[in-house]
């Protein structure tokens, strides 16, 4: 078990056993960003099944279900991305694209309301997404 208390002791000041600097070489694994992106598309799937889990006539298990299944496989995607890919910018990404998916989704599948302000606020979010893609890369 290593002593987190002291990380200087470790042999690598200020990094706890198992932390290691992320490198140039390692934040081009494309895998992560493939990994990160699917992690992305399964966050859409989760409030889709949460909102058609609730009904009138009372909860339907298996909408709920696989709103479980898709927050789980999110997840463990979101982490395996994180393996070489920044946390902060992960996340971001991560959530992003949830966020924009779930935007689409809600206006395809149950008709909510658009209107030109809340496009140009999506779109701002995926300029931000491409941005700390790109600024990732270097």
């Amino acid at each position: 078990m290593p002593n987190l208390r002291y990380p200087e002791r470790l042999g690598r000041p200020g990094l706890p056993a198992g932390l290691l600097p992320l490198t140039t070489a390692r934040l081009h694994s494309p895998m992560s960003w493939i990994y990160l992106i699917i992690a992305g598309v399964f966050e859409w799937g989760w409030p889709v099944g949460l909102k058609l889990g609730m009904a009138e006539t009372g909860l339907r298990w298996n909408w709920i279900l696989f709103a479980m299944v898709c927050m789980a496989l999110s997840g463990v995607l979101l982490m395996m991305a994180q393996k070489t890919i920044p946390i902060g910018t992960a996340y971001a990404v991560w959530t992003g694209i949830g966020a924009v998916g779930t935007f689409f989704l809600g206006i395809f599948i149950f008709s909510e309301p658009t209107n030109l302000a809340r496009f140009f606020f999506v779109g701002l979010i995926i300029v931000g997404i491409l941005g700390l893609k790109m600024a990732s890369a270097t």
